[in-house]
């Protein structure tokens, strides 16, 4: 597809390492319409329940406490904005695929992400966390060929690397390249994070950057 083309272009440009200075809780909420209005870059970060994203979002801004980690899968149910350094929202998204919730309440979240996901016209991009100690899950190749098929920009970002060898890691990774090319003429950019150590941090942010950098 056309804008992973351009995507990919982009990561390969060498640009100013992100600071991030703030990061501040603006609103919680299950509708794309009370969403901010000031029309500002957002990011928005998701994967299944307990792969890591709170962690994760926590490592990329430096702050601890700024998303609710928790060991109990399935805790974020709404869609959390958050304004970095007063240009540009990071967005926590509810996790998929956690089944110890009631029918009801997943169908519900369902709707409220897909909306989210396909009318929310500040979004830029799409980080889709996935677990690097497991194998291609059937949940998120569907959930990435369904961005692809509503033409959501995405990237791919493996968590949790400090807990699984290089060997194995670049097993599974050669396995999720097989199963993506399956149905893609190209990857989407791939990262590799670890929320331990913060790496991935500078390659995640120089990301966001760089497309910040084209809208303006």
């Amino acid at each position: 597809m056309n804008w992973i083309s351009t995507l990919q272009t982009l990561y390969l440009q060498k640009i100013n390492a992100m600071k991030i200075k703030e990061a501040v809780f603006v609103i919680s909420n299950t509708d794309v319409k009370e969403c901010p209005s000031d029309a500002k870059p957002e990011f928005a970060f998701i994967g299944r329940s307990n792969v890591g994203k709170s962690s994760l979002i926590n490592m990329l801004v430096g702050n601890k406490n700024l998303a609710k980690t928790s060991g109990r899968p399935g805790k974020t149910q709404l869609i959390n904005h958050f304004i970095i350094n007063k240009e540009w929202y990071l967005v926590d998204l509810p996790g998929y695929g956690y089944a110890k919730v009631s029918k009801t309440s997943r169908e519900k979240w369902e709707i409220f992400i897909a909306e989210y996901l396909t009318k929310r016209e500040p979004l830029l991009n799409v980080f889709v966390l996935l677990d690097s100690r497991l194998e291609p899950q059937k949940i998120d190749l569907e959930f990435m060929n369904w961005c692809g098929e509503k033409q959501i920009p995405f990237s791919m970002v493996f968590t949790k690397i400090d807990k699984i060898s290089s060997t194995a890691l670049q097993k599974n990774l050669a396995k999720y390249k097989k199963e993506m090319l399956k149905y893609w003429d190209a990857l989407p950019p791939v990262f590799t994070s670890s929320s331990e150590s913060a790496f991935g941090k500078e390659k995640i942010l120089n990301y966001i950057e760089q497309i910040i950098e084209t809208t303006k």
